[in-house]
């Protein structure tokens, strides 16, 4: 995909990581359409990226968070792209973790991506992509963490079984699949204390990598050896 004629949906474009993607898109000369919970942080970024189109969500209302692919595509004249930033935390022992909030955190971190992804999949265009930030949780869930990283992990399921069934498709599904940052979105948890992090890994370095692996049409981002994140096709 080649961004600067890409025509990308950022859901989740009030939160730090979300900003800063639609700003590195706007200025890499894509139409970005934005999307988020926060009313004036969303008419922030707008102006921020052009006078973006900009959309309002809860993502409590999954019908409304398909609607917003319709939308994004009626905006932009079409969508090459669609990258879910949304998610929340939580922490805590499994015993502390009661009904309402793990419902609220598959709601944000699992349903309302798939909301998203699904109503993309007829709509974005052939060599476009469909992506989503998951975690190193996904794959290494963590004591203190278990519906959090549950939630996590079944919308990397999700991506993983939905890449098959594209195959002949020509749209691209990417995980993002990124360790803890400097967002403060630990900080931001709906329940509970996040345990004592490691300095984490810089914003613009993980917007560096997501870029490339939309460009690349890549298949996951993740933790790397030699580097922060490697892009895998």
């Amino acid at each position: 995909m080649v961004i600067s004629r890409a025509g990308i949906l950022v859901p989740g474009a009030t939160g730090v990581l979300g900003t800063a993607l639609a700003l590195r898109l706007h200025e890499q000369k894509a139409a970005v359409a934005v999307a988020g919970r926060d009313r004036e942080g969303l008419a922030r970024v707008s102006r921020a990226c052009g006078d973006a189109p900009a959309r309002a969500f809860d993502a409590y209302d999954l019908e409304q968070c398909a609607r917003t692919v319709t939308w994004a595509a009626g905006e932009l004249g079409g969508l090459d792209a669609v990258v879910v930033c949304v998610g929340v935390a939580a922490f805590g022992p499994a015993e502390s973790v009661n009904d309402a909030v793990a419902e609220h955190l598959f709601t944000v971190n699992t349903l309302a991506p798939l909301a998203f992804l699904r109503a993309a999949l007829p709509v974005v265009k052939p060599g476009g992509v469909i992506a989503a930030i998951t975690g190193v949780v996904a794959d290494a869930p963590s004591a203190g963490m278990a519906d959090y990283s549950a939630s996590k992990a079944a919308l990397a399921a999700w991506l993983r079984g939905v890449r098959r069934e594209q195959r002949a498709s020509g749209v691209a599904v990417l995980e993002i699949r990124l360790p803890h940052m400097e967002t403060g979105f630990a900080g931001r948890a709906v329940l509970g204390t996040p345990p004592v992090l490691a300095a984490g890994l810089p914003v613009a370095e993980a917007v560096d990598a997501i870029v490339a692996a939309l460009s690349a049409g890549a298949r996951l981002v993740k933790p790397g050896r030699e580097t922060p994140l490697d892009v895998e096709r």
